[in-house]
């Protein structure tokens, strides 16, 4: 049986997703903005986008009975090469000990100012 989290963002209901899907032990989190979560300002700088992207992330993880540590699969994707670094540090920051596996992209991304865009899978088996 499949168990949705919402987050509660307008574009769930209108384009019809979850923020994320529990199926079994497997855990899949849309893709996710840097916006702040307080104020849903989208930062300058492409690393808080990440560190903010991560910190949603982890909170619909935490819904679902998970966390960050839970990681198995983490797919990034940003809007220009350049960002690789300040994006690759805090990647680092966040799974140095968990090591999921990483595609990252270069692409366009739909909202404004957004640098980068997060979507991961967790395993309620892994830690």
């Amino acid at each position: 049986m499949k168990n949705r989290i919402f987050s509660g963002a307008p574009s769930e209901d209108f384009a019809g997703y979850a923020k994320a899907v529990i199926d079994g032990p497997t855990i899949y989190v849309s893709g996710t903005m840097g916006q702040d979560p307080d104020t849903g300002a989208m930062p300058e700088g492409v690393a808080e986008q990440a560190r903010n992207a991560l910190a949603s992330i982890g909170k619909a993880l935490e819904a679902a009975g998970a966390g960050l540590k839970n990681a198995v699969a983490c797919r990034v994707y940003i809007t220009d090469g350049s960002y690789l670094k300040d994006v690759a540090t805090v990647l680092g920051e966040t799974f140095r000990d968990i090591r999921p596996t990483n595609t990252l992209l270069i692409c366009q991304l739909p909202a404004p100012g957004a640098k980068i865009e997060i979507e991961l899978t967790a395993s309620t088996r892994a830690e």
